[in-house]
């Protein structure tokens, strides 16, 4: 039986993940700690609350050596920490000094990169740090979806890059899933599948971005990831796994759950 073999959230939108044994499903779709927080642009078109674009913000897709830095976001503390290997840039909560101290130990960091998404944009400095820490309102989707794809279509992936090494966190994904034939998550769509306590309907696609061009760890675009899902899989376009919102009430889902595949939503 296809079972859920890893689980992620990322607390800080653009940035590395965390890594969960479980994740909690909101009724709305959000993961509970995900992309509670988000590096904006001073000109970003939303208030610090609303949802807005990713390209409003210091993300991956703008400035892929974003993942070269650890993220760690103590939600009880409140308190986030931004390290570039061993050497802390940044170790603040999440008051109005120790948002202004995050802001700026980041807008230094990015300031040595060669992408640099600031460099000639005045406009977009001073950047903020906008999120209460809690809650998740800063997905890719304003719909805020939680996002699946399966080991097998990750390994079919590596294939056609000719790269055994892929790293699955290229694809920013929520669940992931074995168990399954390559690519089968994508004839989900519009069924519904159980995973552990909660019950999702697939609601479509997902389109994937620049931000899968960065390798994980060396924040170097590496990889032609667009170009080859729709070259090599006949994909209208660069899509990679599934986005799902829960049919009831949310719930648990916890490393090893199985997941079942239903009727249709």
């Amino acid at each position: 039986m296809p079972s859920v073999a890893a689980l992620f959230r990322y607390p800080l939108k653009g940035f590395t993940p965390e890594t969960r044994e479980t994740i909690s499903v909101r009724p709305d779709g959000r993961v509970a700690g995900d992309r509670v927080l988000n590096f904006r642009f001073a000109d970003a078109p939303a208030a610090d609350d609303e949802w807005c674009r990713k390209s409003h913000g210091a993300v991956l897709v703008n400035t892929p050596g974003l993942a070269r830095l650890a993220v760690r976001f103590d939600d009880r503390a409140q308190r986030l920490r931004l390290m570039l290997g061993d050497t802390v840039l940044a170790d603040e909560g999440l008051d109005e000094a120790g948002r202004a101290r995050l802001v700026a130990a980041l807008t230094r960091y990015i300031d040595t990169l060669e992408e640099n998404p600031l460099n000639g944009h005045p406009e977009r400095l001073p950047l903020r740090l906008v999120g209460d820490g809690t809650t998740p309102r800063y997905q890719d989707n304003p719909a805020g979806q939680t996002t699946l794809h399966s080991r097998e279509s990750l390994a079919s992936a590596a294939t056609a890059l000719g790269d055994a090494a892929l790293s699955e966190l290229r694809f920013r994904s929520n669940i992931a899933i074995e168990g399954v034939l390559p690519w089968a998550e994508l004839s989900w769509i519009g069924r519904r599948v159980r995973i552990g306590s909660v019950e999702f309907d697939v609601v479509e696609p997902k389109t994937r971005c620049l931000a899968t061009h960065a390798n994980p760890r060396t924040g170097e675009r590496d990889r032609e990831i667009m170009q080859t899902l729709v070259r090599a899989f006949g994909h209208s376009a660069p899509t990679f796994g599934v986005a799902l919102l829960p049919s009831g009430p949310g719930g648990t889902i916890t490393v090893g759950d199985p997941v079942i595949l239903l009727g249709n939503a």
